[in-house]
């Protein structure tokens, strides 16, 4: 598919709004990873540590994303006959801000169409201790075990909620983000679970009906956040985990099998160096001064912190606030990197700003570019992990499931649109656990219902027509995608445009000291 741009200039004399496909090298990013990507691999091997293969590969991919020497789309006006490229994607699910911008909105359009229904709707984040955080960074099926045990514990809230008011045999339903980072490009794994804000139970003619619930009280999530602090550890423990084994590599698998990846996870989560000659030194950050009597103290409504857990259930959505449950989406399903927020020093060395200051006046932290990288391999998510989950009645075989999702979703897309294409990224075969054995679509259209044209996509977020001409404002048309060297060479030599990529810089390995009598 073409790459996922999220950059489009506003021109032409009736106020459209035109794309421009994007420039990746020109981003802070790329060139950083480009000059210094193998001689962060170079020097793990020194150090006889393997970088994991689904850690490089996914930061040699996004050296390829954008650019037309890798791969493009070649489009045609069908009014004027112009043709124009578009560069292919990588697909990647973390170093890259442009496919992880397009995940992002595929997901939230697919949720508001296809999934949640018109029914208020309240967030709860849940965080969990730090050790815990190693332990779920690569167990998929702890992830899922600790997740069941939360959702259980909060669905068993809501209905609790609605014997109150009389109302019995009541479902939830709810959506889970799986996000991996924190503010400072740090390991940090925690849920975000967009909830019903209230109960189906059945009607008078046995059909579902939606009743929406009070708020939860604080003390109502304090006991939800002890109640957690109770059921997690005491799953730990029924697995073996809660208590130290004799063999401590049998506790670590993580370590056993892959001890570089273990040793930036931790280092990750602690704020340290795991690799390079200022290893175990603490990440360096930057203050603002701080005035005592300007921090809140009290605590925030609907917020809870117990034994290391905490839980927040503040965010609500009215039903008719579709677009606010939209933006909540995106979100929850963001890239890790914000763009934005990472800019170059003199000395060459990163600053990357938090979204906010930290209690203690800290708002910014200070990387090395090698430093940076090994950050990035820490986020990236282990194949095959799904990061967005679905529960109660929303998920994929639920009986109900049929009557209450929205029925106004795009069920394919245009057969000229870029979308469309065999290179598509099917951001739900990748992130979004929603097929279902017993329920497997009967022909190949419904099966790829699921996923939204490139094209919608932009317009939908940026109001911008990808599929116009530049030249006339004609529909463009897919000619061919191209992807083989010696083609796309020959095309971008004609075209006057480097046919080669970026220039990857070599490998600088690290100079020992030499010793002189």
């Amino acid at each position: 598919m073409p790459a996922a741009d999220h950059s489009c200039v506003r021109s032409g004399s009736n106020d459209k709004n035109e794309y421009r496909p994007r420039n990746p090298q020109d981003s802070l990013l790329y060139r950083t990873i480009a000059a210094h990507l193998e001689t962060f691999l170079a020097r793990q091997q020194e150090r006889g540590r393997e970088v994991p293969q689904f850690v490089e590969r996914e930061m040699r991919a996004y050296l390829s994303c954008g650019v037309l020497a890798c791969g493009f789309l070649r489009l045609k006006c069908e009014s004027c006959g112009k043709e124009r490229l578009l560069p292919l994607s990588c697909k990647g699910r973390s170093v890259c801000p442009s496919c992880c911008g397009r995940r992002m909105t595929d997901t939230a359009a697919h949720l508001m169409d296809s999934v949640f229904p018109h029914v208020p709707a309240r967030q709860w984040v849940l965080s969990v201790p730090f050790a815990l955080r190693y332990r779920l960074a690569y167990d998929a099926e702890m992830v899922t075990a600790v997740l069941g045990v939360f959702i259980r514990a909060l669905f068993g809230l809501y209905r609790r909620m609605a014997r109150d008011y009389g109302i019995d045999q009541s479902q939830c339903g709810a959506v889970t983000f799986v996000q991996r980072f924190g503010s400072a490009a740090n390991l940090h794994l925690h849920f975000h679970v967009i909830c019903m804000d209230g109960v189906y139970a059945p009607g008078l003619d046995g059909k579902p009906e939606f009743f929406a619930l009070r708020p939860p009280e604080n003390g109502e999530v304090r006991e939800l956040a002890q109640l957690l602090a109770k059921r997690i550890p005491a799953l730990l423990i029924r697995r073996g985990v809660g208590t130290p084994p004799p063999d401590e590599g049998e506790s670590d698998r993580l370590a056993r099998d892959q001890p570089w990846l273990s040793d930036v996870y931790a280092a990750s989560l602690s704020g340290r160096i795991a690799t390079g000659p200022e290893a175990g030194r603490r990440v360096a950050v930057g203050r603002d001064r701080v005035d005592p009597e300007s921090i809140d103290s009290s605590a925030s409504p609907r917020c809870a912190a117990v034994a290391g857990f905490s839980l927040h259930g503040n965010v609500a959505i009215h039903a008719e606030d579709r677009s606010r449950l939209e933006r909540l989406f995106r979100y929850a399903a963001r890239p890790p990197l914000s763009m934005d927020r990472l800019e170059a020093l003199p000395d060459g060395r990163l600053r990357y700003w938090f979204k906010t200051a930290w209690r203690n006046g800290t708002t910014h932290a200070i990387f090395e570019p090698l430093e940076f990288l090994e950050k990035l391999a820490a986020l990236v998510p282990t194949p095959r992990a799904h990061l967005v989950r679905f529960h109660g009645l929303l998920a994929p075989a639920a009986k109900w499931r049929p009557s209450i999702v929205p029925h106004n979703a795009t069920t394919e897309a245009p057969p000229d649109s870029p979308g469309t294409d065999e290179t598509t990224a099917t951001s739900s075969g990748a992130d979004v656990a929603h097929c279902d054995e017993r329920q497997k679509p009967a022909d190949a259209a419904q099966r790829h219902a699921r996923n939204y044209a490139w094209s919608e996509l932009m317009k939908r977020v940026f109001a911008a027509d990808v599929l116009a001409c530049i030249h006339c404002g004609g529909r463009l048309r897919i000619l061919a995608t191209i992807r083989a060297p010696e083609i796309t060479g020959r095309i971008l030599d004609h075209l006057g445009i480097p046919s080669r990529p970026p220039p990857v810089a070599a490998a600088v390995f690290q100079q020992l000291p030499f010793a002189f009598e």
